[in-house]
């Protein structure tokens, strides 16, 4: 399965409900991933830009872009976005990809 971190802002609106009435967030997303076939492995409130993001995975892209607009359709992010990673094993098969692809790639030259 593949890995995401999903990266999101809550609206006014939600923070509010979640001031007036303390929710376990990590409670609600986790059937939500699962009903696409993923596994929720961790949600972090956090400071900054982000209010929460959490770390994923998933089945495929579909499932995971599935749970992202189901998420934003909700109404209680003010901004979210989805990035995918890439393991170490996974990043270094692309190296060698792009080793062997590189040979075949003429660059712009001035």
């Amino acid at each position: 399965m593949a890995h995401y971190l999903f990266q999101a802002s809550y609206t006014p609106a939600a923070l509010k409900a979640m001031v007036d009435n303390p929710q376990d967030r990590e409670a609600a997303a986790r059937p939500l991933i699962e009903a696409v076939g993923g596994k929720l492995h961790h949600l972090f409130f956090c400071f900054g830009k982000d209010d929460v993001l959490a770390l994923v995975e998933a089945p495929d892209d579909e499932a995971m872009a599935a749970a992202a607009l189901i998420i934003g359709a909700s109404g209680a992010f003010s901004s979210g976005r989805t990035t995918k990673l890439l393991t170490s094993a996974e990043a270094m098969a692309s190296m060698a990809a792009a080793k062997t692809a590189s040979k075949s790639y003429t660059p712009a030259t001035g």
